[in-house]
């Protein structure tokens, strides 16, 4: 297993090891994101039209109501989100078998090549991030990513797996 940072001390829970954890977060984060602003550039859009497009692709029919507690954000800002996504082809929304008031998304053929495409710059970046760690520091990267998620919001999660 290659290990590129060196372990942290017995006492990890300090302030510095606590900062470091923080930046390494925020700086990997942004990393990956910037990753694929080009690409979203190019077409015009930006990264709320992206993790909408990523929710959406995980998740077919979706409802409009699960991608807002899903995303964070107003309903205003989705809206403007998904009608953008909708006129350029790249989202489907319809009424709900049942309930016809509900909104289901699903991404168009257009919309899941470049959902598609975006993964695949975000996939070569993780995954030689992880192939670089190993199976056990991945493992504790997955375990800390989900001891930071409250316990009520995993159901969000877990309905993600396919």
């Amino acid at each position: 297993m290659a290990v590129s940072a060196p372990l942290p001390p017995a006492q990890f829970l300090r302030e510095p090891e606590l900062r470091r954890g923080l930046e390494l977060l925020y700086f990997g984060h942004s990393h990956l994101n910037r990753s694929i602003d080009r690409d979203l550039a190019r077409q015009g859009l930006g990264r709320a039209h992206h993790r909408a497009l990523y929710f959406i692709s995980r998740k077919p029919d979706l409802t409009v109501s699960e991608l807002l507690s899903l995303l964070a954000i107003t309903k205003q800002s989705l809206g403007r989100v998904l009608n953008e996504l909708t006129e350029r082809d790249l989202v489907e929304n319809r009424a709900g078998e049942r309930d016809r008031r509900q909104r289901l998304l699903r991404l168009t053929d257009a919309g899941r090549k470049l959902e598609g495409e975006l993964f695949d710059a975000w996939k070569q970046k993780i995954s030689a991030a992880y192939t670089h760690a190993g199976p056990a520091a991945v493992a504790g990267y997955w375990a800390v990513l989900e001891g930071m998620i409250p316990e009520e919001a995993m159901p969000q999660v877990e309905g993600l797996r396919r």
